[in-house]
């Protein structure tokens, strides 16, 4: 279950690269396509429901001190999916998501991931 959620979280990092350079390459409100940007959000939270299912397996890393890194990146992730919460909101109301918010998303996003990854591949 791990590897699948650090498979699709992956993907969704990747995803959400793209977007987040189209947002900045277009200056128009509808920039964002909606189904790359469903499927960004299909893989960040079934990521995430992964990864929670995940930890409550038995623990992980404990010999190499990182045991904790899994939960780490599990509320940094979920951080990030409350802030694109905000930004959804804020399409919903026709406007355009400040660069800040979006800026904000990907560093709780990238974090979560790369802490992520230490706990993958050091466990």
């Amino acid at each position: 279950m791990l590897m699948a959620a650090f498979a699709a979280l992956g993907v969704a990092v990747l995803l959400g690269a793209g977007l987040a350079v189209q947002h900045v390459r277009t200056a128009r409100i509808p920039a964002t396509p909606w189904p790359a940007a469903a499927l960004h959000v299909a893989l960040g939270l079934g990521g995430l429901g992964g990864l929670g299912l995940a930890l409550r397996g038995p623990p992980r890393g404990l010999e190499q001190g990182t045991a904790s890194f899994g939960t780490v990146s599990a509320v940094l992730i979920a951080a990030a999916a409350l802030i694109g919460a905000m930004m959804l909101a804020q399409r919903l109301r026709k406007r355009r998501p400040a660069a800040g918010l979006i800026g904000l998303h990907a560093t709780f996003a990238i974090g979560g991931f790369v802490i992520l990854m230490a706990y993958v591949l050091a466990g």
